[in-house]
């Protein structure tokens, strides 16, 4: 095929370009050029798709090449790929370089982030700044353009083709009515009007999860500014305030922001000054420190705060809405709780106050009052207790886990007390809590505010599945933190509060972090409860076998019966061999009070 290409092109005095080896294989990409020298048939440009879907986001090294423990030594991320490819290219007389077709999958992206769109959005303009910013690549280009799976342009048509689209251009399936612009159709078009053509000026900051890059052009200077996803930087610990002040903002998808953002997060945002003026960044510029953000709640952007050594987020309509709220939530104002909106004062105190954009709203406040002394020397490594609990919702809601929706979180800098912070949010009028649930159920009753027993535990399940399925283990999983509302007569929603406690990770929790996160729920189950529950859960991940175990063990550990448990671990049947319940045991049943066992 290539042979007869290369006779028709050369005949009609086209380019030719090639091979396209897909994704990041240095040998294949040499061996095919080594061939079409050899056969004197090399192209007139050197065509790799620069896929970085596997790395999930465009900056961040890739696992695969040296696996996930070597890839920040090895340090192979977009930029230094396209300068190898472009090396490997010159070397064998082909310096031109293009990546024809890179792409994110909506359904690849909705495993761990349900913002498929917009996250989509954010990787396509990362990634065309990054492959301007390696002064590598001639050119690139996003896969198909009108597709339901992952173009920029939707067709309505679920189905997938039976070609590829970025092969296969014959037709474009669905109705016009039907076809709807996607946001990164929008991002690439600013990006367009923005960067090529211009200058490369290089990276602006050394740090690691911020990237800043600037390119000048004859009609004005940019400089693009972005984070790793959850994470956020404030502008004023980037550039001075004279620069912030002079300059023209431009959200990732091109449109002119009528307000001073305060915020950089992983939609990247463009800042423009006239071509002849110099701006640089300050020395150490990064990231927040332990701040986690959810960047795409729809209609709401992330203010920040420092005042009066006191620092803090708070998420709002707009710089109105955020000042509303400062009037009544800021720090030096919200003052101790009254007795009568007091909902909890022990280790931390919890009260309620009104919100002052809505008559009759309220808002929770949440702050440390006791520390042991213990907590006292090891909490001081760790962030703010309000900080932990912004985190912790900010990571739910970024996953598609519904929760109390954050308001706001204050910490006083250098508060060695630990006791100078705040976390706020709204207040969520649940009608039930699954203590509740799981109470009825152990008492003996077929139902629970008009939904089966099975019913109400699949429902459970399908919110602890996906909670566990995009990396979020709990750590405080008991049931008065779950609240349940009735939405009819068939379906309950689920939210969590109390979030400070969760550890998250890149990926679905291992079987043994599940079951360390349902030891306090399951503990509240009675028996066949229990069975019913945790029949439901596993059959999700297939993981029947490791059921009969966990349950025979668990049953006689339950009844007193420690001798027989023992006995039953060691017993002839394969399934109690499994070290997989093994290692689940100690865990489940260490969680378990010694009365209880």
């Amino acid at each position: 095929m290539w042979e007869v290409a290369w006779q028709e092109v050369r005949a009609r005095g086209l380019v030719l370009a090639g091979p396209s080896v897909t994704d990041f294989e240095p040998p294949w990409s040499v061996g095919l050029l080594a061939l079409l020298r050899a056969q004197r048939q090399l192209p007139d440009v050197h065509t790799d798709n620069l896929f970085s879907e596997r790395c999930t986001e465009p900056e961040r090294y890739d696992h695969k090449i040296f696996g996930r423990r070597l890839a920040s030594l090895a340090q192979v991320n977009l930029i230094k790929k396209a300068r190898m490819l472009q090396r490997i290219g010159t070397d064998f007389g082909v310096p031109r370089l293009f990546s024809p077709a890179a792409f994110w999958t909506l359904p690849r992206i909705e495993r761990m982030l349900p913002d498929s769109e917009e996250k989509q959005a954010d990787y396509l303009a990362r990634y065309m700044l990054l492959c301007a910013a390696s002064g590598a690549l001639e050119g690139a280009w996003w896969g198909p353009l009108i597709c339901h799976r992952e173009g920029l342009i939707d067709d309505g048509v679920p189905r997938y083709p039976k070609l590829e689209r970025i092969t296969h251009y014959a037709e474009v399936t669905g109705a016009l009515t039907d076809f709807r612009i996607r946001p990164a159709l929008h991002a690439l078009k600013a990006f367009a009007e923005l960067i090529p053509g211009s200058c490369y000026e290089g990276r602006l900051n050394a740090s690691q999860m911020l990237e800043i890059h600037a390119f000048r052009s004859e009609g004005k200077l940019v400089h693009a500014v972005w984070t790793i996803n959850g994470r956020a930087a404030a502008l004023i610990d980037l550039y001075s305030q004279e620069d912030l002040q002079s300059a023209e903002y431009r959200s990732r998808d091109g449109a002119v922001l009528g307000e001073m953002p305060s915020l950089a997060s992983e939609a990247p945002i463009y800042l423009c000054w006239p071509p002849d003026r110099q701006v640089s960044v300050k020395a150490g510029a990064s990231v927040l420190k332990n701040v986690a953000i959810h960047r795409h709640i729809a209609g709401k952007t992330h203010h920040f705060f420092r005042e009066q050594g006191w620092q803090g987020v708070v998420l709002a309509a707009d710089a109105a809405e955020a000042s509303l709220l400062l009037q009544t939530i800021h720090p030096d104002r919200i003052g101790a709780p009254l007795a009568e909106s007091t909902l909890r004062h022990a280790r931390n105190a919890i009260w309620t106050m009104a919100d002052p954009r809505k008559e009759g709203a309220r808002l929770v406040v949440k702050q440390p009052v006791k520390m042991h002394l213990h907590k006292k020397f090891l909490d001081r490594f760790k962030p703010s207790k309000g900080l932990r609990s912004w985190n912790g919702t900010s990571e739910l809601l970024r996953r598609g886990v519904d929760a109390a929706k954050p308001l706001a979180y204050f910490e006083k800098v250098g508060d060695t007390s630990l006791t100078q912070n705040f976390y706020l949010c709204e207040y969520v009028p649940t009608e039930f809590t699954a203590r509740e649930l799981v109470t009825t159920f152990a008492s003996g009753a077929e139902s629970f505010a008009g939904i089966r027993e099975d019913a109400a535990y699949r429902q459970l399940c399908a919110y602890l599945l996906t909670m566990h399925g995009r990396g979020i283990l709990f750590r405080d999983l008991s049931g008065g933190n779950i609240l349940i509302d009735k939405v009819d007569e068939d379906h309950l929603t689920f939210s969590l509060i109390d979030t400070g406690r969760i550890h998250v990770f890149g990926g679905p929790l291992s079987l043994r972090q599940r079951f360390a996160d349902l030891v306090r729920i399951c503990n509240k189950l009675h028996g066949d409860g229990r069975r019913k529950f945790l029949t439901i859960y596993l059959s999700a991940l297939h993981k029947a076998v490791a059921l009969v175990a966990l349950l025979a063990v668990l049953h006689l550990r339950r009844e007193g019966n420690c001798q027989a448990a023992r006995r039953a671990q060691g017993m002839e049947a394969p399934v109690f061999r499994s070290p997989k319940i093994r290692q689940i045991q100690p865990v489940f049943f260490s969680k378990i009070s010694p009365k209880r066992r």
